[in-house]
């Protein structure tokens, strides 16, 4: 009995240490800041940061997280195929995370192996649902690859043109313009159509953005600018095919995506042409590439929702250095510059009595989840659903200052134009040129505060 008192005593006293020792570490208000995912925070900083499952989960959730990863990393490959059958016969690219590098973005090249760029392409107007018109022969994406025996649709060519321009304080930077051009059409394709060039985003903390509630979202929106602060920004609501009815757009550059599954789904079939029960039908229907095999769907929905689950069970990194002085100052520039206007810091999720751990979670994505107009500048002039060709959706910034770690080199904004933070500020226009205006005219020192803010996040 007396040996057992005594480890009483000492697991108590071990207890209260760590207690202690975790509150000398993490004071409240800076653990709080540091938890960009809530409990589903990591604190790991390395290229693998990306890539963690949420904790909390059962043994079987664990389980089906773990073949998600497997299908996510998977070259899938032409029918006849015993497992990860169905390639093409037009894709993009032939798995997952050749565009999703380490579960984060990619490169903005178009072509090869580890290209992680696609062009969406349409014709003016509206569908029957108010989405993009399809152009015949070719659908609403490019896809520049092709299985034996098949022919690509095109080939993409990216050249740059670069500018140099000036600080207020005479400090230079550059800007590199994307141009884009089509080559090898497999098909004559008239003049007249519309292209959006789209980088892959990171796969991270989509779980915990899809349980955001819709009226949280909404009610940030101004698209009349009632405050009279000129951003405008709007919910965009598209059509989903899972549900086949008008949803809130989440996911994607426009926020043209209703859900993860609706996002997974798309990817498989129009970047990798591998059909499922959402989108049953081939990307190239109707095309000279199409094979007619009666296989379709391709994808077993158990692996399609394995997917799925892993990407809404990715685990956000932590901020880092939320007490560094120079951190805190250029936090505190960022909210002067209007910046978080958009980039909202905190939202909170919703209750799922299914997946508890994604429920009432305070998080800090950095987003508003609304589109808004970014000027001339970033345009790709190609509406989507309630999106304009000027406006796009919010990015998240949680994870922006591991980009370089994760995918060094790291590229920025929906085409990768931006190949450093400064110069995706710079690109910023529209509702917010106001924000760009207010760093451009900084010091070199505050605007260096800013940049060593938003790679804290």
């Amino acid at each position: 009995m007396k040996k057992l008192k005594i480890t009483g005593v000492l697991l108590a006293c071990i207890l209260l240490l760590v207690k202690c020792q975790k509150s000398a570490v993490f004071p409240a208000d800076q653990y709080n800041d540091q938890l960009s995912g809530g409990d589903e925070t990591v604190f790991d900083a390395t290229s693998q940061s990306f890539g963690n499952m949420f904790t909390g989960l059962s043994t079987y959730d664990e389980h089906v997280h773990k073949l998600g990863d497997l299908v996510f990393n998977q070259s899938f490959v032409t029918e006849p195929a015993i497992i990860h059958g169905g390639l093409g016969p037009i894709y993009n690219n032939t798995a997952c995370t050749n565009c999703h590098h380490n579960d984060g973005i990619g490169l903005p090249t178009a072509g090869d192996l580890q290209s992680s760029l696609l062009l969406r392409i349409s014709l003016p107007g509206a569908d029957e649902h108010g989405g993009p018109v399809p152009v015949p022969g070719y659908g609403l994406q490019l896809q520049d690859k092709a299985v034996f025996g098949k022919v690509p649709e095109c080939k993409v060519n990216i050249n740059y043109t670069e500018q140099l321009f000036y600080f207020a304080d005479g400090e230079s930077y550059e800007l590199r313009t994307p141009t884009y051009t089509l080559s090898n059409m497999y098909l004559s394709l008239a003049g007249g159509y519309l292209l959006s060039p789209r980088l892959a985003p990171p796969m991270f903390g989509l779980g915990l953005l899809e349980e955001v509630p819709e009226s949280e979202i909404v009610a940030n929106a101004d698209p009349n600018d009632a405050n009279n602060d000129g951003i405008k920004g709007h919910a965009n609501y598209v059509w989903d095919a899972v549900t086949q009815s008008r949803q809130l757009g989440r996911f994607g550059w426009k926020a043209n995506t209703a859900s993860v599954l609706t996002q997974v789904a798309t990817a498989f079939n129009q970047d990798m042409g591998v059909t499922s029960s959402v989108l049953p039908v081939e990307s190239s229907y109707g095309q000279s590439q199409y094979d007619g095999l009666k296989d379709d769907p391709e994808l077993p929905d158990s692996l399609l929702n394995a997917v799925k689950f892993y990407a809404q069970t990715l685990a956000v990194p932590a901020r880092r250095n939320t007490t560094d002085a120079t951190v805190k100052h250029g936090e505190a520039l960022f909210i002067a510059a209007k910046c978080a206007s958009c980039h909202r810091q905190t939202l909170t999720t919703g209750v799922d009595v299914t997946r508890p751990y994604l429920s009432n979670q305070v998080i800090h994505p950095y987003t508003d989840m609304l589109v808004h107009d970014m000027g001339p500048g970033l345009a790709d002039n190609r509406p989507d659903f309630g999106a304009s060709g000027q406006e796009w959706r919010t990015s998240p910034l949680w994870g922006l200052g591991l980009v370089t770690t994760v995918n060094n080199p790291g590229y920025y904004l929906h085409d990768g134009r931006a190949r450093t933070l400064v110069e995706a500020i710079m690109w910023h226009g529209g509702e917010a040129e106001g924000s760009k205006a207010y760093f451009s005219n900084l010091s070199s020192a505050d605007r260096a505060a800013v940049i060593k803010f938003l790679q804290s996040l």
